[in-house]
Parts: C-alpha cells; structure tokens; sequence
C-alpha cells in the first residue's frame, strides 16, 4: 500500500482501514467467505464528502441562493467526478476484488471507482479527523472547484445534461467526435452526444469543447429521451445490459 499512500499524501497509522477501503464486495462473494468490504465506509464517506464540499460552497460564494449551492454541489459530488478523483490516484489499480469482477472491467468501472473514493475518504477520515480529510479532497477537487468559480452557474449544458440523463440510468452520455475540417488554426469540429444508443443532439464549434457544449445544448432542447420510441430503445439496451453483466 505504500505506492498509495505516497499518492495520497498520508501514511495510515491503522493500514486495516486503508484494507477495508480497497476491498471490493465481490471478493467475499466469489470465496463465499466473510470478508469485510468498503461499503461501510463508503457510506461514511459519502457525508464527509458532502459535508467538506457543502462547507466550501457556503464560504465560497456567501451571496448565493440554496438552489444554485445544490447543483454546484451535484457537480462536484458525481460519480462522474469522483471517478476522475480515483483514476487520478490509481486507485483501481489498488483495488482488491473477485477474479469475476476484475474480468468484466470492475478496475475501470466508474460506480466501483466512485465507490471506492468515496470509502478512501472516509478512511482518511476516521485515521485522522475531518480537516485532513478535508486538504485531501479539495486537493485533489482544485481543478473542478476553479472551474466553478469562472464558469457562469447557468451555463453549463454538458452538466445539466448528465444530471438528467443519470436521474434515469447510471450510465453517462458519450461524445463522439463526427469530423473536423478546416486549417489548422480555423478547424471546425462537429460532434454528436449518445446515451443508451441513442443519438441525442449535434453540435459544431472551433473546439471540441465548443462542439460538446454545442451537442449538449441540442439535445436538451430536443429532449429525446422523453420520447416513447427512445424510452424503448433505452429499456431494450438496459435489459441487453443486464443479460449481458449476468455472464459475468
């Protein structure tokens, strides 16, 4: 654990938490023996997690309103970016889980990621006390908690768009990139957002963030998961899923 440890920035004083919050479900599952497993801590993780992030808001911006404070807190607590958090750390390299579960990608899933930040957290945690806990997480958060206080609370469709989409399913939309044309310093790039197989707006713009931004907006104007054949398409791709992950 010490590669870990040197990433975090803490040395564990009791490593049988850092154990716990590495240890996947799955592990007592497949050897059908007791083992302990992190999600104790993750659900302990999880409030200290929206504590620390609550407390930064409110200080942050003192003349905001609680409804605009909850989205950006949304934001910053998704499973989307917890798993940057984690891939940031390794931390899936680290995992301990059931030879199943590592075979059908449980090191790079974005739920066992999240879950597993969420459980390092409260780990540090209960190691230390709440201000350690707290250097670590806004640590690692600088860059989506800078990227707030420039970016207008109102503009942000790619985000609005995933909180959602995700209310409905877990999985989260995909930008794929259709072209690009143009001189190297005039290029134009068109891209299209899908979500459960279904393509659900375009967009273009000189970046690739513009086109996304772009995509984004269309299609929450459009609003195509509302629509009954998409709500089948999406129902027929979830039920193929889950017959899918039974293999595995």
């Amino acid at each position: 654990m010490n590669p870990l440890e040197e990433r975090i920035g803490h040395k564990f004083r009791n490593s049988l938490l850092l154990a716990e919050a590495l240890t996947h479900p799955s592990l007592g599952h497949e050897t059908q023996r007791h083992h302990f497993d992190n999600q104790r801590l993750e659900f302990l993780g999880d409030a200290v997690l929206q504590l620390i992030i609550t407390q930064h808001l409110y200080a942050l911006f003192p003349r905001e309103a609680e409804g605009k404070l909850t989205k950006l807190r949304s934001r910053l607590v998704s499973r989307e970016a917890l798993r940057r958090h984690a891939t940031k750390l390794d931390l899936g390299q680290f995992l301990m889980m059931g030879r199943g579960e590592e075979a059908c990608g449980g090191r790079e899933r974005t739920s066992t990621l999240a879950d597993a930040f969420e459980a390092l957290l409260g780990a540090i945690y209960l190691d230390t006390n709440l201000e350690t806990a707290r250097r670590f997480l806004l640590a690692l958060a600088a860059p989506d908690l800078a990227q707030i206080e420039v970016e207008p609370f109102d503009i942000n469709p790619k985000g609005h768009l995933q909180e959602t989409l995700q209310a409905i399913s877990p999985r989260s939309p995909v930008y794929e990139l259709l072209s690009e044309s143009g001189r190297e310093h005039e290029k134009t790039f068109v891209v299209r957002v899908i979500w459960e197989g279904v393509a659900l707006g375009e967009g273009f713009g000189r970046s690739k963030k513009q086109a996304e931004t772009a995509a984004a907006l269309e299609a929450m104007h459009k609003r195509r998961w509302e629509q009954e054949a998409t709500l089948e398409s999406i129902q027929a791709n979830q039920a193929a899923s889950a017959e899918a992950s039974k293999i595995c």
